[in-house]
């Protein structure tokens, strides 16, 4: 089926974008430009709208008003489109904890409909190289937090989506895996695959991204590269993003607050 009335050739594009919850603005028009290819980071405080953004552009979550496309097709129109063509790891696990390791990976294959072959295939090879395959019959009830995070990674991946939503991915992973991580997203980069990065450590979405947008209140307030941020914050060029963000998003004193610590 052919996209409807794609505006460009985006990974996510979002016009207007709003959620409201009751009285509540939780996403305030949010426009995004992500290119197809591009790894973009997704940057806020806790309760900037973060994360109610990432599941309405996953189609999870219906939104107030505005548009969304994803991977070129309209959400809106053509919602079966886009759920077959998008990945999602979410920062809390949606995880159907009385399977197997491996038999949540060949249901999240079957969801796609893979061929059965195509599927055991991806399964062992993902479950391999996240240093899962000693523990691909044991049920994910009795995974420790970080395998759960990193077999909902290979959910998200086993059909080979052309637009991968993370929300902090790399929370309770260890180093060797962090490592093997960053390197399957580089992979996918290469390939044209869209990654959409939500996370609170800065030094890593400095490292991966190619742009980053700083959300807050439910409003984007900047985006651009790094470099660009720093230039546009008037910082110097060794200025980290974590500086850039405190300044765009507002920084909390201390001030007097703790006494008892003083």
């Amino acid at each position: 089926m052919m996209a409807v009335n794609v505006p460009g050739d985006y990974g996510v594009y979002t016009e207007g974008l709003t959620k409201d919850f009751g009285l509540l603005r939780a996403v305030d028009n949010v426009s995004l430009r992500v290119e197809r290819g591009e790894f973009f980071g997704f940057l806020g405080p806790n309760g900037a709208g973060k994360t109610t953004t990432i599941l309405m552009l996953t189609g999870l979550l219906r939104p107030t008003s505005g548009r969304i496309q994803v991977a070129g097709f309209d959400l809106a129109r053509q919602p079966l489109e886009v759920k077959a063509r998008v990945g999602l790891m979410q920062e809390e696990p949606t995880l159907y904890h009385y399977l197997t390791g491996e038999e949540h990976l060949l249901f999240a294959a079957r969801m796609h409909n893979l061929p059965h072959d195509v599927a055991r295939t991806r399964a062992d090879e993902l479950l391999d190289v996240l240093d899962l395959k000693g523990a691909r019959r044991i049920l994910v009830s009795d995974y420790s937090a970080g395998m759960r995070r990193k077999i909902s990674l290979a959910a998200a991946l086993i059909h080979d989506p052309a637009v991968l939503f993370l929300d902090e991915p790399f929370s309770g992973i260890d180093v060797v895996s962090s490592r093997v991580i960053k390197d399957i997203l580089h992979i996918l980069t290469e390939r044209q695959v869209t990654i959409f990065f939500s996370s609170h450590v800065l030094e890593l979405v400095e490292k991966l991204c190619h742009r980053v947008a700083i959300i807050n209140k439910g409003a984007i307030l900047r985006t651009g590269s790094p470099d660009d941020l720093r230039k546009d914050a008037g910082l110097p060029a060794a200025a980290s993003l974590e500086d850039v963000f405190l300044q765009v998003v507002g920084r909390r004193e201390v001030g007097s607050g703790l006494s008892w610590l003083r």
